[in-house]
């Protein structure tokens, strides 16, 4: 790619695209890494390079990416990772948990270079992973409702700059959204005190330690939660917006890269779900070959936090939590309706299956320390299997019925209708 078709497909609403990905994560899933390091007796010099870490990689990932297959590539650290790892890292030293990230991390490029995750993945029908990324998205945008109960002049002013955007300037009524909402927040005194307690100044390494006990405590459940709630809907929603992402490339170099920053204290980067739909979505930009612009800015956002983490990040953390809510909501919108068209594609048997999936993914329940992307995922795909009924063997992925197979139906249809006419005759 030549310099001159990079600037030729810069667009400000990519731009903003990338950049609102990385804030959110930075204004809230953030808050959880932070926790899960407490969880681990971190002190500042490891909590540092464990930030570090997530941020460079999160950075560098989805900027070569990007470049390279001309997706928009949205890397995140896997946040439902570090919910799990905030109740299950008591009780081992920090060197361990290093090597449970290494293990999972591995584990996780290899299941990826092979191709057997791509594999999989191919096995269940479309409408069910769209339900899966429909069911991760719609909570968020249900949940900016409540917003209006306790900041309704802030999440006003955001949802109705959006929608009178989406009327009169389509392509930058996100940006439009976020000006307006930062002015609010600030202009009702909202904005949170900047306290910058975390000083992001470089990697530590810990040399990993391997132990039974950490790698079926840690890495194992890491492994299972990274590939089915992130990358697995990181995946269907690329797909959602008509790319054919190379999911061997994808998941295989994020979690290699992964592996390598694991001794630095990451506990895992992978594919985005929920901020990456702001980048990948219709209000990036309406051609969606230039979209990959956002995964530029989101990277070089991830790097620049990286290398000067303290300042920007309590500038992030600063905004309150109603106006993050409400611009990742407004934001998400598109995606989600792809996402919820896509679910709904399918015939009965794929509906009932996609609509399970969305039901459990929505509930939020966890078990066995497993999020729910992973139960809806497998709920949907065991009702998919439970329902195959003779005569639906040839089903495509989408869900569809087999020409063949309908003609075959359709003429032994016929022919019974024949026989029951000569039996009353």
């Amino acid at each position: 790619m030549t310099g001159r078709s990079l600037r030729r497909d810069m667009s400000l609403s990519a731009i903003v695209a990338g950049f609102l990905s990385a804030l959110i994560n930075f204004a809230g899933p953030f808050l959880v890494v932070l926790e899960a390091t407490r969880a681990a007796g971190l002190d500042e010099a490891q909590t540092a390079s464990w930030v570090w870490a997530l941020s460079i990689g999160n950075g560098a990932c989805s900027i070569a990416l990007s470049l390279f297959t001309r997706i928009p590539v949205i890397v995140a650290w896997s946040t439902p990772g570090a919910a799990l790892l905030i109740a299950s890292l008591g009780g081992f030293s920090f060197a361990e948990a290093v090597g449970a990230f290494l293990v999972a991390s591995v584990a996780a490029a290899i299941v990826g270079y092979t191709g057997l995750f791509g594999w999989l993945l191919s096995r269940i029908p479309g409408p069910i992973l769209q339900a899966l990324l429909a069911g991760i998205l719609l909570p968020f945008i249900v949940k900016a409702a409540g917003a209006f109960a306790s900041a309704p002049v802030i999440a006003a002013s955001i949802v109705v700059t959006f929608f009178v955007g989406k009327r009169f300037f389509d392509r930058f009524a996100v940006l439009a959204a976020l000006v307006v909402g930062l002015m609010t927040t600030w202009a009702t005194g909202s904005l949170h005190e900047m306290t910058p307690a975390l000083t992001l100044s470089g990697p530590l390494f810990t040399m990993p330690i391997l132990t039974p006990s950490a790698i079926v405590s840690i890495a194992l459940p890491l492994f299972i939660v990274t590939m089915a709630a992130q990358n697995a809907p990181g995946l269907a929603l690329l797909r959602s917006q008509g790319y054919r992402p190379d999911d061997r490339l994808l998941v295989g170099t994020i979690s290699a890269v992964s592996a390598i920053l694991a001794p630095f204290g990451a506990h895992g980067i992978n594919l985005g779900a929920i901020t990456a739909a702001i980048a990948v979505g219709p209000e990036s930009h309406p051609d969606h070959a230039k979209r990959y612009i956002a995964g530029l800015s989101g990277g070089v956002t991830y790097l620049l936090v990286g290398s000067f983490g303290g300042i920007l990040v309590a500038g992030f953390q600063a905004i309150p939590t109603e106006t993050v809510s409400v611009i990742a909501a407004v934001a998400l919108l598109g995606s989600a309706l792809t996402a919820l068209t896509g679910a709904m594609s399918g015939d009965t048997r794929t509906g009932l299956a996609a609509i399970t999936t969305l039901a459990v993914t929505m509930s939020g329940v966890v078990l066995f320390s497993v999020g729910a992307a992973f139960w809806g995922l497998l709920a949907g795909t065991v009702v998919y299997l439970a329902l195959a009924a003779r005569g639906q063997s040839a089903l495509h992925p989408d869900g569809r019925q087999d020409p063949a197979t309908a003609a075959v139906d359709s003429r032994e249809v016929r022919e019974r209708r024949m026989q029951r006419g000569r039996r009353k005759g």
